[in-house]
């Protein structure tokens, strides 16, 4: 369930609200009649799940690195 609220009522009831957003109520804050911004909760466990699954699957399609090329890397740029 989505809830609008103005401004002047998010400022007062900020603490309130974000307990809302932490039971799983979506807020919509506006200006007027304009929606300007999206208060949600934030899942970080599933967050991570997914930052995790992003990455291996970007690494799946990196080729394989040799012990010789990331020794050249740590010297690159250096005057030898």
């Amino acid at each position: 369930m989505t809830r609008r609220v103005k401004i002047d009522e998010a400022k007062t009831h900020l603490s309130a609200l974000l307990a809302d957003a932490e039971a799983g109520e979506d807020l919509i804050i506006c200006r007027d009649p304009v929606p300007i911004a999206r208060v949600t909760r934030i899942h970080p466990e599933a967050e991570g799940r997914d930052l995790r699954a992003d990455l291996r699957t970007e690494r799946s399609k990196q080729r394989s690195v040799t012990t010789s090329e990331i020794l050249a890397w740590r010297h690159e740029g250096h005057i030898r």
